[in-house]
């Protein structure tokens, strides 16, 4: 057990009861014992912080929106705020402050005096993700790409229009590299999941999607369009001679000791190729269940049927709604070395240890149908197949099924009980569904609010009576702070709709009862639809009323 734990027990801020819990929950989801305490809401990381600061007898130091002078960020050069996760905070004198994630590093704080010309450095401490925040807005890429976009001109680049060769010339000059790189480092830094690079008559419009949402992250001048463009394609291993056909590709990348895979697509318009990059980091660790957001009883139910030996698990819901995060998740949660576990995707997105993982690959005849038929003489114990697209691809996952297979799967449908309507709608026999589908998981993800700038407050009168909710309840919101860039969201949690099948359902599935019969019935039985769920987020204090009606304004 690590210092801080012993530490935490002796100050009496946790027990000796609750370290055992927390870590038998550490090993379970492959977390460190701090994280699984905080996991489990034994403490908070403020707890932990403020306790060892007065151990080692420095202050602790909350960075939420701290000012600092630009005259004081200038002291330690951005490399080295990284290096050692430190962040000047103020000087007096010939005396610098800064907040450091490990105040008792001497090589650091020696090093730090040495490259600030200071005389002294009296370190505090603070989180490492609030350090990192303040010197992404500080040390941001924004002023190096205004100053490489001023320097290369349209002069310099007037070159691009005499053929292909000058632009693959001009795709690999250093200020243009840079350029790219400073983009692409930027948006990971801002957790994006998509960089859109968006051309138009007079300008670039680069974008990045964060927490499901786009926000403006650069505008470039029109005539680094095509440099910018071929740059890209020259990575993801594209024909920069092509502009008028859509292209894929990929590029794989080393940012900050993380492995970054980015999925590539091209698309013409009447202003020029849109790019599209999503951003997929193989250093993240998977989500478990527990962390999905997932009700009690829907994870009780949920868990108990990825347990089941057969059957099919339908996971629904739109394009970014999270399907393939929980897919991950079940099927890390039953991954073991007595069972075969083998997928399909579009694309494979993170590699799990033990599963076997193919990509579709239709140019080689592998689709998910034909992937699927192939995947059935490898002796698998549990099947995933990206998406059921077709008649063929979902007619293979039934005979999978009732052969003593469990499947996973999705479908693109608003709603549970739409999806034994879709699968009717395919042509597939009632019958067949009815024994064949044990479930249905329809998802989609709503912001968190920013907990370090949440705040209480009171919703209008005519919204609660729109939302049936009493003024009782505690309402809450994210005022904007440096920690979520000013937006009151930090992070996103999932809401559920999980339809069992049972004896009721199957009757109605094999008389082609509706959609809307089949969710009436559910509901009756027990099961929480979206919206209510979503509103349950809202009781707890997880989200705004603003973000609930943005998400659930469909269903």
């Amino acid at each position: 057990m690590n210092a801080n734990i012993n530490l935490l027990i002796s100050k009496g801020i946790i027990t000796q009861e609750q370290v055992t819990q927390a870590q038998k929950e550490a090993n379970r989801l492959g977390m460190p014992l701090e994280k699984a305490l905080e996991h489990l809401g034994f403490i908070s990381e403020a707890d932990i912080l403020k306790t060892w600061a007065d151990f080692i007898g420095v202050p602790f130091m909350d960075l939420t929106d701290y000012l600092i002078d630009p005259e004081v960020i200038k002291l330690i050069p951005e490399e080295l705020a990284r290096k050692f996760k430190a962040l000047p905070l103020f000087k007096i004198g010939n005396s610098l402050t800064i907040a450091i994630v490990d105040p008792q590093d001497i090589v650091a704080l020696d090093e730090i005096r040495k490259k600030s010309n200071m005389a002294v450095i009296e370190p505090v401490l603070a989180s490492q993700g609030a350090i990192a925040g303040v010197i992404d807005q500080y040390y941001g890429a924004v002023g190096d790409v205004k100053r490489i976009t001023e320097d290369l001109t349209e002069e310099k680049l007037i070159a691009q229009a005499k053929g292909v060769k000058d632009l693959a010339d001009i795709a690999e000059e250093p200020p243009v590299i840079k350029l790219v790189n400073l983009i692409i480092v930027q948006a990971v830094r801002e957790r994006s999941s998509d960089i859109h690079i968006e051309p138009s008559l007079d300008k670039v419009l680069i974008r990045f999607r964060i927490d499901g949402i786009l926000y403006e992250a650069q505008i470039l001048p029109k005539h680094l369009q095509s440099a910018f463009a071929s740059r890209i394609k020259v990575m993801a291993g594209m024909d920069i001679a092509e502009i008028r056909k859509p292209q894929d590709g990929r590029i794989q990348m080393r940012i900050e000791n993380r492995n970054l895979d980015l999925r590539v697509s091209s698309f013409p318009t009447v202003y020029g190729e849109n790019i599209v990059l999503r951003i997929l980091d193989k250093s993240n660790v998977l989500l478990g269940l527990v962390e999905l957001g997932f009700s009690k009883t829907d994870l009780k139910n949920f868990e108990k049927l990825i347990r089941r030996p057969n059957g099919i698990i339908l996971v629904t819901g739109p394009t970014g709604s999270g399907k393939t995060t929980t897919l991950y998740a079940a099927l890390s949660c039953i991954n073991s070395m007595e069972k075969n576990i083998i997928t399909i995707e579009d694309p494979v997105e993170y590699e799990i240890p033990l599963i076997r993982q193919t990509q579709v690959n239709p140019l080689a005849g592998i689709t998910f149908a034909t992937g699927l038929r192939s995947i059935l003489r490898q002796d698998p114990d549990i099947v995933m197949v990206g998406e059921i697209r077709d008649k063929e691809t979902a007619e293979i996952a039934i005979s999978a099924s009732l052969t003593g297979h469990l499947v996973f799967s999705t479908l693109h449908t608003n709603d549970a009980a739409s999806s034994l309507t879709r699968l009717l709608d395919m042509g597939i026999e009632p019958f067949l569904i009815a024994t064949s589908v044990i479930g249905v998981l329809s998802q989609r993800l709503v912001r968190l609010i920013c907990p370090k700038c949440k705040e209480r407050y009171a919703p209008s009168v005519d919204m609660l009576a729109d939302l049936k909710m009493s003024r009782e309840i505690e309402f809450y919101r994210g005022r904007g702070c440096t920690n979520c860039k000013n937006t009151g969201y930090l992070g996103r949690s999932g809401i559920f709709e999980f339809l069992v099948i049972n004896e009721e359902i199957k009757s109605m599935i094999i008389a082609k009862a509706s959609g809307y019969e089949i969710q009436k019935k559910a509901v009756e039985l027990g099961m929480r639809t979206l919206y209510e769920d979503a509103l349950e987020k809202i009781r707890t204090g997880a989200a705004t009323i603003d973000e609930v009606l943005r998400v659930t304004e469909e269903v």
